[in-house]
């Protein structure tokens, strides 16, 4: 596959006329997605605009009008009794082991994030601590499929972190209610509270609170564009994780790379979504050609209603670099949530990627396995935002707060040169409270 640009400096389009007409239609399909979003953008808006006026009332509105459910909000200990009953002894085996891993990891995690105090000059002592967000909002998809994983990557790392309450809202698509297996991931996880409610409207009850859903103070988990929108227009009255988009692989390899493994791995992302991305950067042009080949013979075995057939068809890239050191620089532009590494020697590679949502070394280290069951987050940056951020996990459920104590020598010091800053700024009252610590003995 070549880029837009490769396309438009293509010798065989050197017509003006082809050329403008290609841009054109580039242009028309910006303008789309502009107009897309900002339709979103508005629904969003009136979304929260009505819950924050009328409370359950909204909600329940919104759930008829976009689920198709008019059933009560909270799910009851009753109900969540009634559903998990009928789980299989495996599955439920198949949840346990994830909550365990991802509870492990995030512990592991949350013991690298050490409180400290000490002295910085004399009678001057200062440090942080590491303290839980009181009331987490857990949002939890309800996709194509009942994802076991899903509440359990949410919910766990907020239990590990200490929050007293962890509210989770996941939409009512499963025979009126929320999917046994999520229910059960959830309750094992530590949801405190259970709402069957989905879309914008959830992350808005939860951000505001009604008469039935508490408000909470950070919201976390991935969702549909509304989902990622309402994150986005509620932050600022609550913090939320990350604004996550459909789910993004980038499989680098070297010419020792296995094509059906490469092929798979950009298949079991390609479909999670319409819109994933499933890229391959390759410094060899048999194993591009072969992973395309490969791609194609899976393709035809998968059912004709996998997202997987519009994912690669849309959005599926193939990138041949010259060299390993152009295919890792292409790799660190690209930012992408998934990176797999199918190199002769991946590990003396991985330091060189910076940009990544998560990392997976050699070619037996699957996505899939981080998606189900390793321990690591899989709610993780799209859209190039590993530029800035990690993914979900238990340092965002934790404030880190400082704090101090001045005394004997250090309060002089600090309110002199305190007194003479404020001067210089022109700022009466800092001047006034500094100067009041100063020392009498040394005027």
């Amino acid at each position: 596959m070549v880029t837009l640009r490769e396309y438009l400096n293509d010798k065989k389009i050197t017509d003006k006329k082809d050329r403008r007409l290609i841009m054109k239609f580039i242009k028309k399909a910006i303008e789309q997605e502009l107009t897309t979003s900002n339709e979103v953008e508005e629904v969003v808006k009136d979304v929260i605009a009505n819950i924050r006026k009328n409370g359950d009332a909204a909600v329940k509105e919104y759930e008829i009008r976009f689920s198709q459910s008019d059933r009560p909000l909270r799910v009851t200990e009753e109900e969540i009794e009634a559903s998990i009953a009928n789980l299989s002894p495996e599955v439920k085996e198949l949840i346990d082991r994830v909550v365990a891993r991802v509870s492990d990891f995030a512990q592991a995690q949350l013991e690298c994030l050490t409180p400290f105090e000490k002295e910085f000059g004399t009678g001057i002592r200062m440090g942080h601590r590491i303290v839980p967000i009181e009331k987490v909002g857990a949002y939890i998809p309800g996709g194509r499929f009942p994802l076991l994983s899903s509440g359990p990557m949410v919910v766990a790392p907020a239990k590990v972190a200490g929050a007293k309450q962890i509210v989770a809202c996941s939409p009512a698509n499963f025979n009126g209610g929320i999917h046994p297996a999520v229910l059960y991931g959830l309750k094992k996880s530590g949801a405190t509270d259970i709402f069957a409610v989905g879309g914008a409207q959830a992350i808005a009850a939860m951000a505001y609170g009604t008469e039935s859903i508490p408000e909470v103070d950070v919201i976390g988990g991935p969702g549909n564009r509304f989902v990622a929108e309402a994150k986005r227009q509620v932050f600022g009255k609550v913090g939320i994780d990350l604004i996550a988009g459909p789910s993004e692989v980038l499989v680098f390899t070297d010419d020792t790379a296995n094509p059906q493994k490469c092929a798979a791995d950009l298949l079991a992302q390609a479909e999670h979504d319409p819109f994933a991305r499933a890229i391959l950067v390759t410094t060899s042009k048999e194993v591009a050609e072969r992973t395309i080949e490969e791609v194609e013979s899976y393709l035809e075995q998968f059912s004709k209603t996998s997202p997987a057939h519009e994912s690669w068809k849309n959005f599926g890239e193939v990138v041949l670099a010259d060299s390993l050191q152009e295919g890792i620089v292409l790799c660190n532009d690209y930012a992408i949530e998934h990176l797999h590494v199918h190199a002769e020697d991946s590990r003396a590679l991985a330091e060189e990627f910076y940009n990544y949502g998560s990392l997976f070394i050699n070619e037996n280290s699957s996505v899939v396995f981080s998606d189900k069951v390793s321990g690591t987050n899989h709610t993780l940056p799209t859209n190039r935002a590993a530029r800035y951020t990690g993914g979900l996990w238990v340092g965002s459920y934790v404030k880190v707060i400082t704090h101090q104590e001045i005394l004997d020598d250090g309060v002089d010091l600090l309110a002199r040169h305190a007194t003479a800053q404020s001067e210089v700024e022109g700022l009466e009252g800092h001047k006034l409270s500094a100067a009041l610590r100063i020392s009498k003995e040394t005027v």
